[in-house]
């Protein structure tokens, strides 16, 4: 009689056990999953969404859209991106115009998200402050109008998080500066800059002490 209590007794620790294994593993596939979910590469292919997963805290839920928009008047065009995992967002703007590099320092050196942090490679530029990073390189869209005076034709990408996000300090800017990038390198394609590129595969690593 002994035994037999014994064993229903185990057998009741056993069932709960997988219960409750069965349980952990429900939750992770309901409700941590929602990133797993998207395109491996979201926003029309812009950029991996390994990137996502290292910016973005995990989420039942996520969403992704990208575009290209385009004015006529200036034969300018932006390429945009946004990815959501529950109430966190990382979004980013590729936009064509006529910034210089000296400009586009500037407009950075005021903000006060932190002391920024740059890294380069060739002709492509980076800045990350905690929150935000932005990519600078020269690109002349197609068809573009003359000008008496000579100008600098550029492409910008901002990109940055709103709300919470998985990591911080330099891992966050890391994934920032990842996502730009491969962001600038999807805009600088699709929007058919004239000038022939090889972007190299990935970005130098912030150098920390």
């Amino acid at each position: 009689m002994m035994q037999a209590e014994t064993k229903k007794s185990l057998i009741v620790v056993a069932v709960c056990i997988v219960l409750a294994v069965g349980g952990f593993f429900g939750y992770q596939q309901i409700f941590t999953k929602g990133i797993d979910r998207l395109p491996a590469k979201p926003c029309a292919g812009a950029v991996d969404r390994s990137i996502v997963a290292d910016a973005l805290p995990a989420a039942r839920t996520a969403e992704e859209r990208g575009k290209i928009t385009t004015t006529s008047a200036s034969n300018q065009f932006t390429f945009w991106c946004y990815v959501s995992a529950g109430d966190s967002i990382i979004s980013g703007e590729a936009e064509s115009g006529f910034a210089t590099e000296e400009g586009w320092r500037e407009s950075y050196s005021s903000k006060v998200d932190g002391d920024p942090v740059s890294v380069s490679a060739g002709e492509v530029k980076v800045i990350a402050l905690d929150n935000l990073a932005s990519v600078y390189i020269p690109c002349t869209p197609p068809r573009q109008a003359e000008y008496k005076v000579e100008r600098t034709h550029s492409l910008v990408s901002d990109v940055r998080t709103i709300g919470e996000s998985r990591v911080q300090g330099v891992a966050l800017r890391q994934a920032l500066m990842d996502f730009a990038y491969q962001l600038t390198k999807h805009a600088y394609r699709v929007g058919k800059c004239k000038d022939a590129r090889d972007f190299p595969d990935e970005l130098p690593r912030i150098q920390t002490d």
